[in-house]
């Protein structure tokens, strides 16, 4: 009796994950995972927001409003879904011819960054640029720009990518490097990191050979030593992360602190809303360190919440790389993937202490307007691709049908009923 039991649950099991298998065949698959996860992410860092900024927008704001700061991460929310909804409408082809204008225009409002009344510099980087209330990085804008050129221009040279020569003009000179080599100027290490990511990400796809990523890696290690070495704060921050400085009223505070909220938060967490180290004992709690309030108040569980959306997300372009058959799309899918999880993976490092903490935000999660709305630009293009995939339109358009002719049956029913 036992035995039967057991082998009707292991046929059932199977049965489930033949089901779920089937779903992820579907030619809709990476549309719907697409969406779910990016409004999942959305969602979260809202109500985290609204935890983690109740005090300092308490404290900081002029209005003395616990919720100022949550409000206008809500509208960067509402922008970046609009953002996200066009995005999604336009076809491959319309990428195509928007990807060096993006380009462009994002370079031109960079270099707004160093004009004497337009740009600010927030926390020693100066690459913001302010337009009446607003603040504005265009730095997050040129990875878009960035991604969405790099693919036209690998695309057109796929099977010629193993000469230097090729690799080098016109794609890492000169665009990649005045895309970097500006924000770099700036002083936003962390920012020109993500690119060199998502740029290497893009190589990778397109199939450049390896002897050449050991010299660029080589390069960009150069690179960000100068950097580290000639910055008193950078190095500062190198020193906190080797344990060479554990002042915690100085620059190792924030990262000590944001391990304390990991450990308070334990297994399940003090409960959403009840962090103890928002208390103007962390610093940027609703930025770059929100994943230590999530630990501190949804515990374990939360944080694990985190790391599966962000695999999922992972999962889905990753779909989209490997499923199509249009170069640039797999280019382009490869770099705004890399952009986003390995800017994840950098926040979420910096706040668990495995990497120093180098001041980028968790996609979609974090505060912050520009990098909101351009992550969810970002997605958007993925989820166009996505609507282009082999029979995912048509299934899209049968579902609508079904659903607008469900709609206009069921007032008609009710008219009839008013009208006996």
């Amino acid at each position: 009796m036992t035995s039967h039991a057991a082998s009707g649950e292991a046929g059932a099991a199977r049965e489930r994950l033949a089901v779920w298998a089937r779903r992820l065949d579907s030619p809709t698959a990476t549309y719907y995972l697409l969406l779910a996860v990016t409004a999942a992410l959305v969602a979260i860092g809202l109500v985290m927001v609204l935890s983690a900024s109740s005090v300092m927008s308490l404290e900081d704001t002029k209005s003395s409003s616990a919720y100022t700061i949550f409000q206008s991460q809500a509208v960067f929310a509402v922008m970046g879904t609009v953002a996200l909804l066009v995005a999604s409408r336009f076809g491959v082809t319309a990428w195509r011819r928007l990807a060096f204008p993006a380009l462009l225009g994002a370079i031109g409002l960079q270099l707004l960054v160093f004009v004497p009344g337009i740009g600010v510099a927030v926390n020693g980087n100066a690459n913001w640029i302010k337009a009446g209330p607003v603040t504005i990085q265009p730095s997050e804008l040129i990875k878009v720009g960035l991604v969405l050129v790099g693919g036209l221009v690998l695309a057109a040279r796929r099977h010629r990518l193993n000469r230097l020569s090729v690799i080098l003009v016109p794609f890492l000179v000169p665009i990649v490097a005045v895309a970097v080599g500006l924000v770099l100027v700036g002083h936003d290490l962390g920012t020109a990191l993500i690119m060199g990511a998502l740029v290497g990400g893009m190589l990778y796809t397109a199939g450049v050979p390896g002897r050449f990523f050991a010299v660029a890696f080589a390069g960009a290690a150069a690179v960000v030593t100068v950097f580290v070495l000639t910055s008193s704060n950078r190095l500062g921050r190198f020193d906190v992360w080797l344990g060479r400085n554990t002042d915690i009223h100085g620059a190792a505070r924030q990262p000590i602190h944001g391990r304390f909220a990991l450990a308070d938060g334990g297994w399940f967490g003090l409960g959403l809303g009840a962090s103890r180290e928002k208390w103007r004992y962390l610093s940027e709690p609703h930025n770059d360190f929100i994943f230590a309030i999530i630990g501190e108040e949804l515990g374990l569980p939360g944080t694990l919440v985190i790391l599966g959306l962000f695999s999922v997300l992972a999962f889905a372009c990753f779909r989209l790389v490997t499923r199509t058959t249009d170069d640039f799309v797999r280019i382009v899918s490869a770099g705004i993937m890399a952009w986003i999880v390995i800017q994840a993976m950098i926040n979420i490092g910096s706040v668990i202490g495995l990497l120093p903490v180098i001041g980028v935000p968790l996609p979609l999660v974090s505060s912050g307007g520009s990098s909101l709305i351009t992550t969810m630009l970002a997605l958007g293009v993925l989820i166009s691709f996505a609507r282009a995939e082999p029979g995912c339109r048509e299934a899209l358009s049968a579902r609508a049908s079904v659903v607008r002719r469900t709609v206009a049956i069921v007032p008609a029913r009710g008219r009839g009923r008013g009208r006996s």
